[in-house]
């Protein structure tokens, strides 16, 4: 007799046969879900909706309202994509390259061939394009999984002209491989996909710079919004691209041929230069404007917006002029009086929390030549203490304010526009998986987070990965919609971290026992750092921005 098991789905309890699939699960719940379901969180693993059944347990069903669900709409899309582009160019290899986010989409180049001759992004492909891959979705075709030997991967991407997936998989060190199906088309995903193309029904393409934006759901929407542009961050990540591209550094497998080549030494050197020159040059853009008396400095969770303020700072005393930090989560009200946030927390992000004032109060004071006592916050009794620091600055002295809210106007009300110099940090990678599967900006701030919360707070990475997306909520409310107000973008990511943090990040990740809520995350966080080889902090300097995170800095962070 053929064996039943039960499903706790919600409040529910549903009964399959062994052999049925979680997609049959989903089908008979569906109604009870507003979006179409995606993924599947079944016998405490992350699974696709295609896993069969082989135990009773509770599930837990995902959609594109979801995290999870979210990630594998948009990485299937992507697969949608090709498979269409394939379609178009029947008798041609051609390929189209997936670089970065930006807003709520890719960025996309266009389509060439092996010769890197490359498709004109017209109005009429993108129509054509758009029209093949709804086509595809209006058949409803099953996404599989079938297992390939290593090697075998390997000779199919080189074939198909995917050289940094072959370059990528050229550092496995598994004997096999999941490869995904698409009637007939076959390609390599970190990550997990949805059961058919007939759940992606929500995409738009839309022509941007020399290629194209691939565009997908809204975080919390089942449904595509109006597609909001970000010049100065699209700007900046162009820039992080083209230079990968220049140093022939532009994918994972890139980097690991450069690591395993012995280039470590020159990859640090010529980063840090890079970096070193572009601090420089901001700090004469500053002087240029000399009614700028605040630089108001503001990124995202681990940007490392605090050892940038240091060497800005040095930039600009090299060149005569004084600077003196002002930290703003010293204007942090008492911890008593602080705002909850939807979940009934305190919001230590929010801006009601901080005492804008005070301020605003003592800036102005100090513009007006008197000296000023600051506060001071002790932030293990979470009070403010009852003396803080005594400061006066001179004629040509600049104040560098640093936090979470710098670029927020509601902050420094009283304070003129025109003597406001605003710079939004953030660590925008110049690095992609392969051809299609982009590098998270995300995951390496994350990574970031996790060493330096070990490293300086004693937080286990089962912690930090537990508050991260509370931390992301913050960011897309104080950070994320006043970054393009910014005079200037400043982009904080080193080439070559990701195999820097592989060290420290790895052991961390693997403390996290597998009954843990946040598991799942973990386990995608070790894959993705299987990808890098790793790479020694030797010859790394003191003064370098990873050293906020890694250790050894020469400034206090």
């Amino acid at each position: 007799m053929e064996k039943k098991h039960k499903l706790r789905i919600n409040d529910r309890i549903i009964e399959l046969h062994s052999g049925q699939t979680l997609n049959d699960a989903a089908k008979i719940v569906q109604s009870d879900y507003d979006s179409p379901i995606l993924l599947a969180h079944y016998d405490g693993r992350l699974v696709e909706l295609f896993t069969k059944v082989t135990v009773s347990s509770d599930v837990v069903f995902f959609t594109v309202k979801d995290k999870n669900g979210r990630r594998a709409y948009r990485r299937s899309l992507v697969f949608l994509m090709q498979k269409a582009i394939d379609l178009m160019y029947e008798d041609q290899k051609m390929d189209v390259q997936v670089l970065f986010s930006v807003g709520t989409g890719y960025y996309c180049t266009p389509p060439a061939d092996q010769n890197g001759s490359k498709v004109n992004v017209s109005n009429d492909f993108l129509t054509q394009l758009k029209s093949t891959m709804q086509e595809l979705v209006s058949k409803d075709i099953p996404i599989g999984k079938a297992v390939f030997k290593t090697r075998d991967a390997i000779n199919l991407f080189h074939n198909e002209g995917l050289f940094h997936k072959e370059r990528l998989l050229r550092y496995r060190s598994s004997s096999n491989i999941n490869l995904y199906e698409l009637d007939g088309l076959y390609d390599y995903f970190y990550g997990y996909m949805v059961p058919s193309t007939g759940v992606l029904k929500e995409f738009d393409l839309l022509p941007y710079d020399e290629g194209f934006i691939l565009q997908f759901i809204k975080k919390g929407n089942d449904k595509l919004t109006a597609y909001q542009e970000f010049p100065k961050l699209f700007t900046e990540l162009k820039k992080a691209s083209d230079w990968g591209d220049k140093m022939d550094i532009s994918t994972v497998g890139a980097l690991n041929d450069a690591i395993a080549a012995g280039r470590t030494r020159e990859l640090i050197l010529l980063q840090e230069a890079i970096m070193e020159a572009r601090i420089g040059k901001l700090a004469n853009t500053i002087l240029k404007e000399p009614g700028r008396k605040f630089i108001m400095i503001a990124g995202p969770s681990s940007s490392g917006k605090t050892t940038f303020s240091h060497r800005l700072s040095t930039q600009l005393l090299a060149r005569g002029v004084y600077t003196h930090p002002i930290p703003l989560d010293m204007y942090y009200k008492n911890r008593d009086q602080m705002p909850l946030d939807e979940f009934g927390e305190k919001d230590f992000e929010a801006l009601e929390g901080l005492d804008i004032e005070r301020f605003n109060d003592d800036m102005n004071s100090l513009l007006e030549g008197r000296t000023t006592e600051l506060p001071i916050f002790n932030f293990t009794t979470g009070k403010r203490e009852a003396r803080g620091r005594e400061l006066s600055i001179g004629a040509d002295d600049l104040l560098v304010i640093e936090g979470i809210h710098g670029l927020n106007d509601a902050l420094s009300y009283s304070l003129p526009r025109e003597s406001k110099f605003k710079i939004y940090i953030s660590a925008l990678t110049q690095l992609a998986i392969d051809e299609h599967n982009p590098l998270s900006t995300t995951d390496g701030r994350l990574f970031r987070r996790i060493v330096r919360d070990a490293r300086t707070r004693g937080t286990k990475a089962e912690g930090t990965i537990a508050m991260w997306d509370s931390v992301r909520r913050g960011e897309d409310r104080n950070i994320f919609p006043f970054q393009e107000e910014a005079d200037v973008l400043f982009n904080s990511a080193l080439i070559y971290e990701h195999a820097v943090l592989k060290t420290y990040a790895q052991p961390l990740l693997f403390g996290i026992p597998e009954d843990s809520p946040v598991y799942p995350e973990a386990k995608r966080l070790k894959k993705l750092l299987t990808y890098f080889l790793p790479m020694p902090a030797d010859y790394i300097a003191k003064n370098s921005l990873i050293r906020e995170f890694i250790g050894g800095s020469c400034y206090q962070v």
